[in-house]
């Protein structure tokens, strides 16, 4: 792997498990210092904190820790999410509250404190995880849609607000991945092997997005080689949200 991320610090919220695992072990190939913040980081390989991304106290002590230990902070992966099923009546106030909570606002809980440390980097970039449910509307998804399209925007803000700091704000807009969460659900459903062909047959590359691939477009968006990449969401879904192929006959 090349050192493009040499000298660097990457900080990757929900980085001990599927997408941002699969991050953290990147751009730690690439040369960075990682470290991963999550509830349960012990599993980790890279430095790891333990936070809670919807409490603020949390989130300040874990990355002022990260500066702390390794001097300076150049990236940012906003990782960390939950999920929700059903449509817009299967939630009740308390759990939109929460989702939205944890997806959105802790964007904002990490960024704003990360941010005097980015100013101060001479490769800034800040890199979201959004989802293919911010711009294609998908069955039993409401809250969950509402949060990520709530991730677009404000990473469409973001960049347009720091972009004259030095500061890069994108994000990815990943398919189906395969991850652990989301074999949870399919366990859960009557016919899990039915389900899983279905997801496969909704990209149209036939598959499940692997989380490696992400990782790579994440690499992308927080290389100091994309210099001219802000405000951007790239989509990583197999031709899900673009491709409108016919029917196998």
């Amino acid at each position: 792997m090349n050192s493009e991320f040499e000298g660097l610090v990457a900080l990757v919220t929900g980085g001990a498990s599927g997408i941002g695992a699969a991050v953290a072990d990147r751009l730690a190939a690439g040369g960075a210092q990682v470290a991963v913040l999550d509830l349960n980081p012990y599993g980790t390989p890279h430095f790891g904190i333990e936070c809670n991304v919807a409490d603020d106290a949390s989130v300040r002590t874990a990355v002022e820790s990260v500066a702390a230990r390794f001097g300076r902070l150049d990236i940012v992966v906003n990782n960390a999410g939950i999920g929700a099923m059903g449509d817009i009546a299967a939630n009740d106030d308390d759990e939109w509250a929460r989702v939205l909570d944890i997806n959105v606002v802790g964007i904002a809980r990490v960024t704003r404190t990360a941010l005097p440390h980015l100013r101060q980097s001479p490769a800034a970039a800040i890199v979201n995880t959004c989802s293919i449910a911010a711009t294609a509307g998908l069955p039993q998804r409401a809250l969950y849609s509402a949060s990520k399209g709530a991730v677009l925007s404000l990473t469409l803000a973001m960049a347009a607000d720091h972009i004259r700091e030095g500061i890069r704000v994108n994000c990815v807009n990943p398919g189906t991945v395969d991850t652990p969460w989301v074999s949870r659900l399919l366990s859960q459903a009557a016919d899990p092997e039915a389900e899983r062909s279905a997801l496969n047959a909704r990209q149209p590359h036939g598959r499940l997005v692997a989380a490696e691939e992400v990782a790579e477009a994440v690499a992308y968006l927080a290389s100091p080689r994309s210099g001219s990449t802000s405000g951007t969401a790239l989509a990583v879904d197999g031709g899900m949200q673009g491709l409108r192929l016919r029917p196998l006959s």
